[in-house]
């Protein structure tokens, strides 16, 4: 089951088949067995919730003219070093300022790296702009399996994410990762949030092409198996100290990093498929009126 958040209510496509929501975003998504309720909802059970069901066609006009990111009032975080590539990535960006051995000591450590990433209001949804920074120098996108945990830290569901870096910001001193991974649409997530009946399989591939023109100048793909910590020991950290009453996103890490000679422009395109859950397209821009001093 697959939902999407619209302008004009919560959508859910199943068999293909789709139906409209009347309850909001955060109480919809944060409960204990989603994929449960869900399937309750659409064998007709009115108790569970009222549905309206949409033909296909208004289905596919409301993903193409009102497709919002599956984000209500939750927080994004974001887990780093969880992949050998990115481990590498990180250290080489790092070597000049001192700060590699911290990625590599991160990567083999009991305790993982995890960062605040974003507020619900500078998340980019599916179609929409990602920023890059004018005082950064080497910008990447990060494609990433994305976590829906619910308020009681149990994985609910999965998205796709886009963890926007500016490279030259955080390779110059680790203590600037918040200014390298946390501004205005430095993350994107969508299209919407995939709800299976048992946790996603290992053979998930996440997939990810940059385009330039009508020139692909990236592609990359890597099974979610290569990842060195599981998903549900991610959660648990995430929520050991803190509370989260709508739920959490929690990005996982990424292996696909473009080489050092790479940095995004203004006007590429990022495209970011991961199987079961479908595909993430933004363009990529500078904030309006944004400032280098």
């Amino acid at each position: 089951m697959r939902l999407y958040r619209t302008k004009k209510g919560n959508l859910l496509e199943n068999q293909e088949k789709f139906w409209l929501f009347e309850k909001g975003w955060d109480d919809l998504i944060n409960r204990s067995d989603l994929h449960g309720y869900l399937a309750n909802a659409v064998s007709g059970n009115r108790e569970v919730s009222a549905l309206e069901e949409v033909s296909a066609l208004e289905a596919a006009d409301l993903m193409e003219q009102d497709l919002l990111a599956p984000i209500g009032s939750q927080e994004v975080w974001a887990a780093g070093v969880t992949y050998l590539r990115s481990r590498d990535a990180r250290m080489e960006e790092s070597k000049e300022s001192g700060g590699a051995s911290f990625y590599d000591k991160v990567y083999e450590a009991e305790r993982p790296e995890l960062f605040f990433k974003s507020q619900p209001h500078r998340v980019a949804a599916h179609g929409e702009k990602v920023y890059i920074r004018r005082d950064s120098s080497w910008n990447v996108p990060e494609p990433e399996l994305t976590l829906f945990i619910n308020s009681r830290g149990q994985i609910q569901g999965y998205t796709i994410g886009n963890d926007m870096s500016s490279r030259s910001i955080e390779g110059e001193n680790p203590l600037y990762l918040p200014q390298a991974k946390v501004y205005d649409r430095s993350a994107a997530l969508g299209p919407g949030l995939y709800v299976p009946p048992s946790p996603i399989a290992q053979t998930t591939v996440i997939r990810m092409s940059i385009r330039r023109g009508a020139e692909f100048v990236y592609r990359g793909e890597v099974a979610i198996s290569q990842i060195k910590r599981s998903l549900t020991e991610l959660a648990n950290w995430l929520y050991r100290e803190s509370d989260y009453p709508a739920g959490c996103y929690l990005m996982t890490g990424t292996c696909l990093v473009p080489g050092n000679d790479f940095t995004l422009r203004e006007g590429d395109h990022v495209e970011i498929s991961i199987d079961g859950i479908g595909t993430l397209v933004n363009s990529v821009s500078y904030r309006p009126n944004g400032r280098n001093n």
